[in-house]
This record gives C-alpha cells, sequence and structure tokens, in this order.
C-alpha cells in the first residue's frame, strides 16, 4: 500500500500541545482551530495515547471525529511502548484508542518513540511489526508506521528489516541537521535513499525556532519581513523532497492562522533564503542551548513535580538574554504550581525517558545555580 505524496496536506496538526486554560484542555478553541484547518482543505490530526495525559484522544473524539464526517479528515496514533507489560496490552491498548477516540480505525498507526533499549525491545518482544501488519489487513489500520528517536544505525536496520513499514515520522529541522544527539540530516537521508515517506514532528523544535535572539529574527526579517520566524523553519521542511506532512503542534489560534498563511500559497526557499536559513543556523549554534522539545515525557514521573520543560524554557531563553526579566517573571511563577529545580533528587527517571537522550540531572543543576532556587 504506497502513500502518494502529491495528495498529502503538507501541514498537520499535532495534537500533543493544546490549548489549556487552566490545565483543562481549552476545548471550544479546539473546536475553532479544527473547524479552521479542515476549511483550508487540510486533513491530517496526529494525537498519541499520552499527550495531554491521556486526554488528547479523547479531544480529538469531541472536536473532531463528532462533529465532521469521517471522510473528511485522517487520524494518526501511536502505540506506547512504554505501557506494554504483557502481550494482552497491545489489543487492550488499541481497542482503547478506537473508544477514546470514537472510531472504528485509525488512518496512520504508529509504534511510538523507537530508539536503542527498552522502546525498541518491547516492541519486538511483543511481536508489534506484525501485530501492526494484522490490524492493517483487518482494515483497523489504514497505514503503518512508527516514529523514531534512535541512531542512524538503528534506523538503518528497522527499515531494511521491515518492508512492511510504509512511512516513517522523524525529528528533523534546519538547526537539528547537525545535532550530534539527534542527527536528523543523517535520518533524513536514509529514509530519502529508500522513498520511504516521512512525517516531521519538531519542525519549529518545540517553539525554539519561532522566537530566537535578536540578531538571528533580524536576519530573517532584513529578508522577508512579511514572513514570521515560525515560517520559515516549516517552509524550510517543506521545501525538502519526500515529506509527507509536517506536524505543528499548535497552541492557539494565532498559531494557526500563521501557519495556514504559510502553506495556503506555499512558496519553497530560494536559493538566497537557504543561504539565509544556514547563516541564521549558524549563528544560533554559537548560542548553546539545551534541546528540550517540551514533548513531557519526564515531567508525569517526576516526583518533585518539577516541570523541566518549563525549567528548561527559562535557561535557554536566559542564556540568550542573562537579564530577561520576563523568563525570571515566568519562573517565579511557575514554581508556585510546580516544583523548583533545585528539588531535583537526581533520581534520574527523567533521563530514562527523555527522547533527547538530555543529561537533565546535571542540567537541573545548572538551573538551580543560575535561577538561585
Amino acid at each position: 500500500m504506497s502513500i502518494d505524496l502529491s495528495k498529502m496536506p503538507k501541514l498537520g496538526f499535532g495534537l500533543m500541545r493544546l490549548p489549556e486554560n487552566d490545565g483543562v484542555i481549552d476545548h471550544e478553541q479546539v473546536c475553532r482551530m479544527v473547524d479552521k484547518y479542515l476549511e483550508a482543505g487540510l486533513t491530517y490530526f496526529d494525537t498519541a495515547y499520552v499527550y495531554h495525559g491521556g486526554k488528547s484522544e479523547v479531544e480529538a473524539r469531541e472536536a473532531l471525529v463528532k462533529r465532521h464526517p469521517r471522510d473528511s479528515f485522517t487520524l494518526a496514533t501511536k502505540l506506547p511502548a512504554w505501557e506494554i507489560k504483557k502481550e494482552d496490552d497491545v489489543e487492550r491498548i488499541f481497542n482503547e484508542q478506537l473508544e477514546r477516540a470514537g472510531v472504528d480505525y485509525f488512518d496512520f498507526y504508529l509504534l511510538h518513540s523507537i530508539e536503542e533499549g527498552n522502546n525498541y525491545d518491547t516492541y519486538v518482544k511483543y511481536n508489534c511489526f506484525e501485530w501492526g501488519v494484522k490490524k492493517r489487513e483487518e482494515g483497523k489500520i489504514k497505514h503503518f508506521g512508527f516514529s523514531f528517536h534512535g541512531s542512524p544505525e538503528l534506523l538503518t536496520e528497522i527499515v531494511d528489516n521491515h518492508p512492511e513499514i510504509e512511512f516513517v515520522q522523524i525529528q528533523y529541522n534546519y538547526l537539528d541537521r547537525t545535532n550530534p544527539v539527534v542527527r536528523s540530516q543523517e535520518l533524513y537521508e536514509i529514509l530519502r535513499a529508500r522513498n520511504i515517506p516521512m512525517v516531521i514532528m519538531e519542525p519549529v523544535k518545540g517553539g525554539a525556532l519561532a522566537k530566537m535572539v535578536p540578531e538571528a529574527e533580524a536576519m530573517f526579517k532584513a529578508k522577508r519581513p512579511d514572513k514570521s520566524v515560525a515560517s520559515w523553519a516549516l517552509r524550510f521542511v517543506a521545501s525538502q523532497p519526500g515529506i509527507m506532512t509536517i506536524l505543528s503542534g499548535m497552541s492557539d489560534e494565532a498559531q494557526m492562522e500563521d501557519n495556514l498563511n504559510t502553506f495556503k500559497n506555499f512558496e519553497p526557499l530560494t536559493d538566497e533564503e537557504t543561504a539565509v536559513v544556514n547563516e541564521v543556523t549558524a549563528k544560533l549554534l554559537e548560542v548553546p542551548q539545551i534541546g528540550c522539545t517540551a514533548c513531557k515525557y519526564c515531567t508525569p514521573g517526576c516526583p518533585m513535580q518539577i516541570s523541566i520543560p518549563d525549567v528548561f524554557r527559562t535557561i535557554n531563553t536566559l542564556r540568550r538574554t542573562p537579564d530577561d526579566w520576563r523568563s525570571k517573571n515566568f519562573y517565579s511563577g511557575l514554581i508556585q504550581r510546580s516544583g523548583k529545580a533545585s528539588d531535583c533528587i537526581a533520581c534520574g527517571q527523567c533521563e530514562g525517558v527523555c527522547p533527547q537522550h538530555l543529561p537533565i540531572i546535571d542540567l537541573m543543576k545548572e538551573a538551580a545555580e543560575i535561577l538561585g532556587e
């Protein structure tokens, strides 16, 4: 079963960072965003069993499935290895996902976050690749793939040994091309050489490429004052061949509107614009950043209830602009509702689930020093 890239919407609606009010998904705003997205002729919605503490698939049902014809959209979700303790769990989780989302089938289904170690070993142990093929044959899955956070070596092994895989989701953006942990350019080239369609996650690197050091932003604005900084990141990815769709975890209507404007009359990057992207990349790489994408896999198990991605977001801003009072105010408010960086007990659970393989314990020590608590 092949995927026709020419018919795929290049902007996918990621349901991982939905707008919230006091920790509760803002259903009315999500409905408006869903409607605007579909009205623009776009169709690809991406969720997962663990997003928003299990509420994302439910919100997909309430804001999308119940309100729009089933043939007007495609829905993707993912099987979480870390929730599988025995063979029966695979079927149980899948059936729970169908019920949560209110659908009879998923258009795209992925093994979630494959990497070296426990996740990949679990999928192999419980025959999840074979299971996915069976579900596809039953019509419960239309297209079968996986999302990937591992090494190029492991990716090569998997795609060469599993021709049943139709697409792969990878992290790819202009800043991570040479990131020694992500190695996204190598991942892209492996898939491109095999003509395997790619879903792209973190094209704006968790928002880090939407707002950056003033010097870098000025370089973009000098070339195209009419384009947002975030649009450059999306246009960079969408200009690459072999891309199936690009996920954006849009958190409010303004982000949705900006992204729709980017893709409404899409303009691939020119050679001159690509040169600007490369110059901005070099400028940004001069400022060391914590490569956190705010996936929040680390937060549910933190015994001290530290909002680790928010701490890192604060530190990244302060690394660029040490006197930024907004970041300091943000952190003051953050620790009223979550743990402080200095509360970290170095248990390591966060490092065990971090897709970016960040040395979180050491980084929390640095954060405590910078923030003073």
